[in-house]
């Protein structure tokens, strides 16, 4: 947010206040003296105020809710619809409409009453009217436009609401205060300073004045919604960063999912296969075992057969060295 320059605040009126005589004694803390009847006003406290104001007013765009201009003066009018427009910000230029905020349901309907008539004029049902049923409606549409069509976006009630000159929209400052609705005004002397949340004590009746401090305020405005959708584009980028892995991740599930009927019936088979899993088998593998050990055996006994062979031989033997003893004798 820019600083506030007092010599701009200083060159566009903005110290004037009302004649002493008419003077709201609440407002002596921002007064800095009297000069040929008239009271100035202390422009350093006005620039510590409107950088307030701006900051605060920063944050609740930054939160996405609406902040309502009001201003149904002359010198005031053309400057604030102006300026709303430029940051898509709703309006009241025209008379304040008796309970806009207490009774916002009703209010809400006429909107969409004017919704509806441009619908028909769409549609083709408005041709089929007669000519005074068409001039009727065309005024009626006019009217609407005229008091809420800058209205028509604003689906809730405002985060805040800003004034020119609380003195002449007083219904407006009443209505806020009932539903606590923070109140942002342009003060001058002759009002009362207690029944605004943040003062900006100014002179609310040069045009000169208005622009230099809504110049101000709307600058800080655009600044918060800047913000906002610097930090919603973000977040966007973040989400498209990660949708790749979940997209690389998505086929796994999917194959899992598709995995899933065949595990359950594997989980269903499974306690078949425990059933023929019965240990006697266990035991016929250790029966294999004692069939090698009894195989060893027969080993043995073949050993025992050599032998025999052996001693068969050695008989053999012992008979031919016997024949030629006896061939001696």
């Amino acid at each position: 947010m820019a600083k506030v320059n007092i010599q701009e605040l200083l060159d566009n009126g903005v110290h004037f206040g009302h004649l002493t005589r008419k003077w709201n004694p609440n407002m002596a803390p921002y007064i800095y003296t009297e000069r040929n009847g008239v009271h100035i006003i202390d422009l350093y406290k006005t620039a510590a105020k409107i950088e307030e104001t701006s900051e605060a007013l920063n944050k609740i765009a930054n939160s996405g809710r609406k902040i309502l201009f009001v201003a149904t003066k002359k010198q005031a009018k053309d400057i604030v619809a102006e300026k709303a427009k430029a940051i898509n910000m709703p309006y009241i230029t025209e008379r304040w409409p008796g309970g806009m905020l207490t009774n916002f349901v009703t209010i809400r309907k006429a909107v969409k009453k004017m919704a509806l008539i441009d619908r028909m004029k769409i549609d083709g049902s408005f041709d089929a009217l007669s000519k005074r049923e068409k001039l009727q409606i065309n005024r009626q549409r006019e009217k609407l436009e005229k008091n809420l069509g800058s209205i028509s976006d604003m689906t809730r009630l405002p985060g805040a609401l800003f004034i020119v000159d609380i003195k002449k929209e007083h219904i407006a400052v009443a209505e806020a205060q009932k539903l606590n609705i923070p109140i942002f005004a342009m003060v001058d002397t002759n009002s009362d300073p207690r029944q605004v949340d943040y003062v900006i004590p100014a002179n609310d009746d040069a045009s000169k004045s208005i622009d230099k401090v809504l110049s101000f305020v709307t600058d800080a405005v655009a600044e918060g919604l800047s913000d906002r959708k610097a930090d919603k584009e973000k977040v966007k980028e973040t989400k498209e960063v990660a949708a790749p892995e979940t997209e690389e991740v998505a086929p796994k599930a999917e194959e899992t999912k598709e995995d899933a009927p065949k595990k359950k019936e594997v989980k269903a088979k499974a306690p078949k296969a425990k059933a023929v899993k019965v240990k006697e088998t266990k035991v016929e593998e250790t029966k294999v075992e004692e069939t090698k050990v009894e195989e060893t055996k027969v080993e043995e006994t073949k050993v025992e057969e050599t032998k025999v062979e052996k001693t068969k031989v050695e008989e053999i033997k012992a008979e031919d060295t016997d024949t030629p003893a006896e061939e001696k004798k």
